[in-house]
């Protein structure tokens, strides 16, 4: 799991793309204002959620087995219940990284994660640490 300013550093640096699973149409969201942020700072967002046709101007996609293309982390705004199924389908993908945010905590499905290959950060905020470390 990395948990160190150099390894986050790098991560955010060599991620282009962040599906965003659990994405929020409504502004006063968590998620919203993070994938919003995210997408100032260059990345390109896919948003993940299957109540949704569209988030921030962009297609949403029902699951991360809809995407095509390749998805170098998936930024989770899930309850941490909710983490193996996601883990199961970023392992599908073939995503870089699983990312959980501030207050996911799974860290049996991170393992599974982990020994499929993928690179994992949890309880942290992608924008908090982005702009902490690169803003």
């Amino acid at each position: 799991m990395i948990d160190t300013d150099d390894a986050l550093r790098h991560l955010l640096e060599k991620t282009r793309t962040i599906a965003v699973v659990g994405l929020s149409p409504n502004p006063a969201r968590a998620s919203h204002e993070v994938a919003q942020y995210l997408m100032t700072q260059g990345y390109i967002i896919i948003p993940v959620n299957p109540a949704c046709d569209q988030v921030l101007g962009l297609k949403c996609h029902a699951s991360l087995r809809d995407i095509s293309g390749r998805v170098d982390l998936i930024d989770v705004f899930r309850r941490s219940e909710e983490v193996d199924a996601i883990v199961d389908d970023a392992i599908a993908i073939g995503a870089g990284a699983v990312w959980l945010q501030l207050g996911v905590i799974a860290p049996q499905a991170l393992q599974r994660a982990e020994a499929a290959g993928l690179q994992t950060v949890m309880d942290r905020c992608t924008k908090i640490d982005h702009r902490r470390l690169l803003g």
